[in-house]
């Protein structure tokens, strides 16, 4: 059985002192492709140098997250952005998108940065990554606007209403990233979900955060993902075996994994 983790941080300074150990461990419980979103030019380096120690096992995105859009630096780092998509290989852009939760000021730069990377998205046909926190109407509103044949890609840590869901869906190549949340008692995602065909669902633990159920309290792993597998097939009812076939092929079909 393989599992995909399509949105894990393992680059971070969280994992400097196991990251080996922590791979080991995750490719041993099936989740052996571990896709990478980065978060300004701080991280870029760190997460390149992971992928080329584990080539099989780590993909590299490319992106600038929302919560780093400064006005003084936005510029700078966009640019970043683009020379990296130039040079390199990467498998999406990401993690982009609008960040409310944190600062709400930022709102108009952080369209314009989102607005920007959507477009080199289209421009290298790359799938987008997309990061949603208070603010899913403002960034869907975008995508819509925006969306094209060669757009794809995924809003990552979904947690909203089925109407959300169902424009998610009408997008046509846009999948939902379902991660720790989902195992959360009273969060309320899982009756969302039950009426979401599986073909719209790629599985996610956004390490080192959002630890699922029953791990909470501890760092998130990218073996943790078993644990959202085997809620999202209790949820649905089928074996955990179909979840794995099911999520696995949509997150090849994404990213071309």
């Amino acid at each position: 059985m393989k599992l995909v983790d399509t949105h894990t941080h393992l680059y971070l300074k969280q994992f400097s002192e196991d990251i080996d150990l922590v791979i080991e461990e995750s490719v041993k419980v099936g989740v052996d492709k571990l896709l990478l979103p980065n978060i300004s030019s701080e991280t870029t380096y760190d997460m390149l140098k992971l992928c080329e120690k584990y080539p099989e096992n780590c993909f590299a995105m490319m992106g600038l997250h929302p919560c780093d859009v400064k006005s003084d630096t936005m510029e700078k780092e966009l640019l970043h952005v683009e020379e990296m998509l130039q040079k390199e290989q990467f498998i999406a852009v990401g993690e982009i998108g609008l960040d409310l939760y944190w600062d709400k000021s930022t709102l108009e730069i952080q369209k314009e940065a989102f607005t920007f990377q959507i477009e080199l998205a289209k421009k290298h046909k790359l799938p987008i990554v997309i990061h949603v926190r208070d603010s899913f109407a403002e960034a869907i509103e975008i995508v819509e606007k925006l969306n094209h044949e060669n757009l794809s890609g995924v809003f990552h840590c979904f947690t909203g209403s089925k109407e959300d869901a169902q424009r998610v869906i009408d997008l046509q190549n846009f999948y939902m990233g379902i991660g720790g949340v989902l195992t959360f008692k009273n969060a309320g995602v899982d009756k969302i979900i039950k009426d979401i065909d599986l073909k719209h669902l790629i599985l996610e633990t956004d390490s080192p955060y959002l630890t699922p159920t029953p791990n909470r309290g501890k760092r998130n792993e990218s073996k943790y993902i078993i644990n959202i597998a085997e809620k999202l097939s209790e949820i649905k009812g089928v074996s955990l075996a179909e979840i794995a076939n099911i999520t696995t092929k949509n997150a090849s079909d994404l990213f071309k994994i």
